[in-house]
């Protein structure tokens, strides 16, 4: 082997280390080609289908929502399904075409174009291809851990928010009425409740079948694609009873078309026009698409990266933009019927894609004879079963705070915009932390004489007896520059109520980090402190907190006779400098130290002191 055949093989083998290190992002699908199996084929090939058979309707609703033909529903429920999957993190999240994107995509384009017209469906195309440059930015630039500031409670309420709104988005078919669509929450079911009387028999006697069916089916054969076999059912009983003869509403022919290769714009003046309009369809895809992500995880057990589904988003739509896929994102729906059909991994979501257009392509025709009634139906039933109750109980008998961020999230879900709703929660969960962190605990502490090593244990847990001239303090929280005024008022607080107490003495174990303003604050009140005749030592600090410090000059100010490493070295170096008059006197000797005080002879040997 020749010199330098020995110098180039540590930096072959450090870039292969690398490769492999790497290649979970780049094809993070290799993490999860493992758990493919016969078994976890046939779940996701039954869980595929019973989406593809969903996504039917609503991507014919959704597009109209978003001003486009019926097809480009079904077109963005192909292609970008298939890159989100494979590129994403999730095993469960199915991508495709939703409400809000549409709505706002639609807010975007009505300003510049027609809808239905060759230019704005164009301009559409435009949109997807920038909104998934922006995503896939973000996800290369590893920004995902923004999103890990939607906690539990957050996701909770917005699951469960998103699922009464689903319910109330399919009253209308349910009773066969025609409720005004996209009314206000609480408009639609007063509307509801007034119509209610003029519900449609055979519509309301399908949506019923179809949920018993889907109900029992779960219930004593639970494995079987209990949804699918659902809507069949339903088809069947309304076929049965000439249900479209008597005015029950049907899904509809489709049109039997793969979605044609297309191009975006690429005119300056067009990607001047569409950008602010981008970004919004870009944040709202990545936080509608990581929070569904995330909710489904909490029930599956899945880590997430968020990241990674940045990329896989930003992929979806760049590549879907030249398949006729207008902007897509996570699906509440669509994500809740693939993991209660028992999809296992990502290969659901493509086989979902590939049998719509199966379907589109031979059996389309066939879809005039399902019942909107029997979508219905199996939507609530998956809507109903996104409410997380136990989590939701788990969440009010642990923390009251995290209750009231769960519940307003709930409600800004219902009457706010669902972005907003997010938001809203993720600000209030930061207001939580804000104000727990801004308010650090002083906890007092005192020797345990029933322990022989006499560790210094919290009194609130155990009364103890304190030295009358020794204040010991542990301080559980950060010294930051919102914590400053309340720490500073908490320690005037308690040196007021035991003015005999000359030292003071704070355990610093609980102190995760100190800024310039808490440098500045422990330095003055330790001068204040010695002004009035006291003393201030701080004891057991973590490496971190003592570099700020020294590099605060506070060490400095404080004086090194004033820094300790550990509680047992304060108390030894600060009980000589105690008062010995008093401890002469002193009946309560907490510490071992004291009996070499003077008059200490008395309780050598004794336990109780």
């Amino acid at each position: 082997m020749t010199p330098s055949s020995q110098c180039e093989q540590p930096r072959s083998e450090t870039a292969w280390g690398r490769a492999r290190r790497l290649a979970p992002r780049l094809l993070p699908m290799l993490s999860w080609l493992p758990l493919v199996n016969r078994r976890s084929l046939k779940s996701d090939l039954w869980a595929g289908i019973t989406g593809a058979v969903i996504v039917l309707p609503q991507g014919v609703a959704f597009a109209a929502i978003a001003g486009l033909p019926p097809e480009y529903g079904l077109y963005a429920a192909m292609a970008p399904v298939v890159v989100a999957a494979l590129f994403g993190s999730s095993h469960h999240l199915v991508s495709g075409p939703t409400t809000t994107v549409s709505l706002l995509l639609f807010a975007t384009l009505a300003n510049f174009a027609a809808p239905y017209s060759p230019e704005y469906i164009r301009l559409s195309l435009t949109l997807a291809l920038l909104a998934g440059c922006i995503k896939f930015g973000l996800g290369m630039l590893r920004f995902g851990a923004v999103v890990n500031f939607v906690s539990y409670s957050v996701l909770t309420g917005y699951m469960a928010g998103a699922a009464v709104l689903i319910i109330t988005s399919q009253l209308g078919a349910f009773f066969g009425l025609h409720l005004t669509h996209g009314a206000v929450f609480l408009d639609t079911w007063s509307e509801l409740l007034r119509a209610l009387p003029q519900a449609h028999p055979h519509t309301l006697a399908t949506a019923l079948v179809t949920m018993l069916f889907a109900i029992a089916v779960k219930r004593f054969w639970p494995k079987a694609p209990s949804q699918l076999i659902a809507m069949v059912a339903g088809g069947l009983f309304c076929l049965a009873i000439g249900g479209q003869a008597r005015g029950v509403a049907m899904v509809g022919a489709l049109p039997a078309a793969l979605p044609p290769l297309s191009l975006p714009s690429f005119s300056l003046e067009d990607i001047r026009r569409l950008f602010p309009g981008a970004v919004a369809v870009a944040m709202l895809g990545l936080a509608e698409a990581v929070s569904i992500a995330r909710a489904v995880a909490v029930r599956s057990q899945q880590l997430i990266d968020n990241s990674q589904e940045f990329v896989g988003q930003g992929l979806s739509n760049i590549l879907g933009s030249f398949f006729s896929a207008y902007p897509t994102s996570g699906s509440f729906t669509r994500t809740g019927l693939n993991y209660e059909s028992g999809a296992k991994t990502p290969l659901a979501a493509v086989s979902s894609a590939v049998a719509l257009a199966v379907i589109v392509l031979l059996v389309a025709p066939l879809s005039a004879y399902l019942p909107v009634a029997a979508m219905a139906g199996v939507i609530l039933i998956v809507a109903a079963n996104l409410v997380d109750v136990r989590g939701i109980a788990g969440v009010i008998r642990t923390d009251r705070n995290e209750a009231g961020i769960l519940l307003a999230t709930f409600l800004a879900t219902l009457f706010l915009q669902m972005e907003f709703a997010i938001f809203s929660g993720v600000i209030l969960s930061l207001l939580a932390y804000l104000r727990r962190t801004s308010h650090p605990r002083f906890q007092v502490l005192a020797p345990d004489p029933d322990n022989l090593r006499r560790p210094l244990v919290n009194l609130r847990r155990k009364s103890l007896p304190e030295c009358p001239q020794l204040k010991i303090l542990r301080l559980d929280g950060s010294i930051f520059f919102g914590a400053v005024t309340h720490i500073s008022e908490d320690l005037h607080r308690i040196m007021d109520v035991s003015p005999e107490q000359c030292h003071l003495l704070i355990v610093g174990g609980g102190i995760n980090f100190v800024d310039a303003s808490g440098c500045h604050m422990l330095a003055s009140e330790a001068q204040n402190l010695k002004l009035s005749g006291r003393d201030l030592c701080l004891c057991a600090l973590k490496t971190e907190v003592r570099e700020v410090l020294e590099r605060g000059m506070c060490l400095h100010r404080l004086g090194v006779e004033h820094i300790f490493e550990s509680e047992s070295q304060a108390i030894a170096r600060m009980v000589p400098r105690l008062d010995p008059e008093r401890c002469a006197c002193c009946h309560t000797r907490v510490f071992r130290e004291c009996e070499r005080m003077p008059g200490g002879e008395h309780y050598a040997g004794n336990p109780q002191v």
